[in-house]
């Protein structure tokens, strides 16, 4: 209701603030009419004034009529601003013509014919200026972009800040002021990232080694693309191959986006998940040549030391010994066995030889939430961000926590087999140590002791979370009633070992 008397309100201050002119002018001649006597030749001009701004009232009436009604209906003026004010003046020019012959019996010849010469000799002297007018014209009326659109004129990328009779103004990306003339605008290209909407496409290219299987340099770009937060899911990113020559494979990775004045960052952020995802993959991202010969000569220098390679390996067995020492893997929290390891330290040495250490970078995604994963994470250095999303109350909440280095993510999937009950996305740069069902298996093949003290610690866990579980709507009552049952956990935890017998 109150909206609807604004926008009266706001209507009836356009019609008087464009009518009042007139108005106060034909009552005034008028008054004066009335009131005072003149001269034939000074009443013929009060008399052709009046007719001119009876008409110019008229005119103006029917214009500002027209503007309020768009308005009112919130539907754009079919005329752009510019034009509109061109036809007006036209008409109020020749309706002064019209007077001045008819009225005035004023002989417009002359005047017509000098106005011709002036408007020539204008026109060759302005040329430039009317190029512009007449290009501005012709964009507004065109309607290829409007204030607040991202464009590209020709090699100029930029938002549009204003655009008048001469000039379109453009704030790029460096927070400069790019002024361009309307007649180089309607004669370059103009792309407007803003429309149809606001969603637009760009792309990334790579280029990767012949040794590298194509499948899993899609899956490494897509998984890239999907998460970037920045990056549209719908529609879905898109990885392509684009040509083949000597030095590799040229992909393509081409995703959509809503903010396109943040298009470099963007990029950005999308290779470095790329280049991570693609380097614990062992794929390569193909070098110069020049770069290519360089690493062949030093392979062949350090070939006749090959224990260097094994020493690496040592060490990084080592590494991964005391990380997972130092960490809460196996090591029941206070209240179940004090947090003494359940494990002795030549089984942990054992899966130390079996885990992998990676690199991950800021805002990737581990897995999501239901999911179904045979694996945890042990954090060696960095952060992990952890994100669960239940029900309560008709409502959708987050729940977020952080695992910091020496904590583990995502073990209720590997000892229970029930799908993820959380969103992992690393928080910062880290670097983990993933433990894999077969890695697993393994240590319980080692130990058989140790499936038992993990069946017994994680279904009481579980039983104690248990509505809270209820609350995740992935899980189903099996999936939880199997996670509280030691004997279904026991079991499963035994159907690892088998696994790896019969392998």
């Amino acid at each position: 209701m109150t909206k609807s008397l604004m926008t009266k309100e706001e209507g009836w201050g356009t019609f008087l603030s464009r009518l009042v002119l007139p108005a106060v002018i034909i009552i005034a001649i008028i008054i004066v009419e009335i009131f005072f006597t003149f001269s034939g030749g000074v009443r013929s001009y009060l008399d052709a004034g009046f007719v001119f701004f009876v008409a110019f009232f008229v005119i103006r009436l029917f214009d500002t009529a027209l503007i309020v009604w768009h308005e009112r209906q919130r539907k754009p003026y079919p005329l752009p601003e510019m034009l509109r004010g061109l036809i007006l003046s036209v008409m109020y020019l020749i309706l002064l013509f019209v007077i001045l012959k008819n009225m005035l019996r004023v002989n417009i010849t002359p005047y017509l014919a000098t106005s011709a010469i002036l408007t020539m000799i204008l026109g060759l002297a302005f040329q430039g200026v009317l190029s512009n007018i007449l290009s501005g014209m012709s964009l507004q009326f065109t309607k290829s972009f409007s204030r607040g659109d991202w464009v590209g004129i020709g090699p100029n990328e930029g938002i549009v800040v204003t655009t008048n009779w001469r000039e379109t103004r453009l704030l790029d990306r460096h927070s400069n002021i790019i002024v361009l003339p309307n007649n180089l605008v309607a004669s370059e290209r103009i792309t407007n990232f803003s429309r149809p909407d606001k969603k637009t496409a760009i792309v990334l290219t790579f280029k990767i080694g012949y040794d590298a299987p194509v499948t899993n340099v899609f899956q490494a770009l897509l998984e890239a693309a999907n998460d970037c937060p920045d990056v549209l899911g719908v529609p879905s990113p898109e990885a392509q191959i684009t040509s083949y020559d000597e030095f590799g494979i040229s992909y393509l990775l081409k995703f959509w986006i809503t903010d396109f004045g943040r298009k470099n960052w963007i990029l950005g952020d999308v290779g470095r998940l790329a280049w991570y995802k693609l380097r614990r993959r062992n794929i390569k991202i193909a070098l110069a040549l020049g770069e290519k010969i360089e690493d062949v000569w030093r392979a062949a220098r350090e070939a006749p030391a090959g224990k260097r390679k094994i020493e690496a390996s040592a060490g990084e067995k080592e590494k991964n010994y005391l990380d997972l020492l130092h960490s809460s893997f196996l090591r029941p929290q206070p209240g179940d066995q004090t947090g003494q390891m359940i494990v002795s330290p030549e089984d942990l040495q054992a899966l130390a030889v079996l885990v992998r250490r990676s690199s991950y970078t800021k805002d990737e995604i581990l897995f999501r939430q239901g999911e179904k994963g045979t694996s945890c994470f042990v954090v060696a250095r960095g952060k992990i961000r952890g994100e669960i999303a239940y029900e309560e109350g008709g409502k959708k909440h987050i729940s977020e926590f952080i695992v910091e280095p020496r904590g583990i993510f995502g073990e209720m999937s590997l000892f229970t087999g029930m799908p993820r009950t959380a969103t992992g996305i690393v928080a910062e740069e880290s670097e983990l140590l993933e433990i894999q069902a077969e890695d697993f298996a393994v240590l319980l093949d080692r130990n058989p002791a140790l499936a038992e003290v993990i069946a017994e610690i994680v279904s009481r866990r579980n039983e104690e979370n248990k509505e809270f579980l209820r609350k995740i709507k992935e899980l189903s009552e099996k999936d939880i009633q199997d996670s509280t049952n030691k004997k279904t956990i026991l079991e499963y935890l035994k159907r690892f070992v088998r696994g790896l017998k019969l392998a």
